[in-house]
């Protein structure tokens, strides 16, 4: 395995900017990935895709207002992305520059409020302390991925409708398509839905740089699975339904849950092709990065060559890529 197979060339104008309005008017390709054949629908169509029995999952897990600008004690502006909380006052932090960020630094966030770097760790990652976690959430803003590079709308936009749980440092991407109205459409269906919590991570920014890609380590991320909704999987699969996992990070957190029995924990699950899918049975997923551990997941549960080639098919029909993007739904 290389990394160079997960690589495909994306035109800059592709990758979307501003999100779709409203949310459920995204283009949806849906791939079946038995046979390989595409066809062409808007997310709204969703409840017509799906069969009544079927069970929606999706991440309940509410992005933080997780960028924390801030001034250098010798001048020069400080990053900081917090990626989950340590424990009172103690967070882990992507921090730029990092050359200039060693143990004892001050970051001056505001007139009341500075950050002291407690630790230095490998790529770019901090741990830091701060007097008031209150008073750092209070300076924080949204965190848009580096591609997105002028939007300003409202911030409740890069949150599902469903966000509940404090913890992401990105948006569960897939399910910012569905609306109240769609869930409603689902149900009347006969398509239930259900919620767990995985709080995104480093490795949404993280690229994959090892040539052979099963050298790349899966940073350890917090997950949820309620009890309700594993009862749901298991009578779903039961009654001969399939699980629908709206986005990756449902993906690893069901595919988790199988594999250990564990229903809370952290995971470091690195899904390649090969790995065999034991909890979901339809995927619903953004486009994803080139040489990206999520287009690896999504070539393990489809195919490389089919994704690549919906991908391409994609872009030649001007789909939109990435976190404001379009969807796919692989059945």
């Amino acid at each position: 395995m290389e990394l160079s197979e997960f690589d495909y060339d994306l035109p800059p104008e592709r990758i979307a900017q501003t999100p779709m309005e409203p949310r459920d008017a995204a283009r949806l390709l849906v791939l079946d990935r038995r046979v390989g054949s595409t066809a062409h629908h808007l997310v709204r169509d969703l409840p017509e895709l799906l069969r009544p029995g079927d069970l929606v999952v999706a991440n309940r897990s509410r992005v933080l207002p997780a960028r924390v600008l801030g001034e250098l004690r010798g001048g020069g502006q400080a990053e900081l992305l917090l990626l989950r909380r340590l424990g009172a006052g103690r967070w882990e932090a992507l921090a730029r520059p990092a050359r200039r960020l060693r143990a004892g630094d001050e970051v001056k966030v505001n007139d009341s409020l500075r950050v002291t770097i407690v630790a230095v760790h490998p790529e770019g990652l901090r741990e830091i302390a701060v007097a008031s976690d209150a008073a750092l959430m209070a300076a924080g803003t949204t965190p848009l991925p580096p591609y997105i590079r002028e939007w300003a709308g409202d911030p409740e936009r890069y949150q599902t409708v469903f966000a509940e749980t404090e913890g992401s440092a990105a948006a569960p991407t897939a399910g910012l398509h569905l609306t109240h109205e769609l869930l409603s459409r689902l149900a009347t269906r006969g398509i239930n839905f259900a919620t767990v919590v995985l709080h995104v991570g480093l490795d949404t920014f993280r690229p994959v740089t090892e040539a052979d890609p099963r050298e790349h380590v899966i940073h350890r991320e917090w997950f949820t699975v309620p009890a309700d909704t594993a009862s749901a999987v298991r009578a779903t699969h039961e009654r001969g339904g399939r699980v629908v996992a709206v986005g990756t990070t449902v993906v690893r957190t069901l595919e988790t849950w199988a594999a250990t029995g564990q229903s809370e924990g952290w995971t470091d699950l690195y899904i390649l092709p090969g790995h065999q899918f034991t909890a979901v049975d339809v995927l619903m997923t953004n486009f994803h990065l080139p040489r990206s551990s999520l287009l690896m997941l999504v070539s393990a549960f489809a195919g490389r060559e089919r994704i690549l080639a919906a991908y391409a098919e994609a872009i030649r029909l001007g789909y939109r890529f990435y976190s404001f993007g379009d969807a796919m739904l692989i059945l």
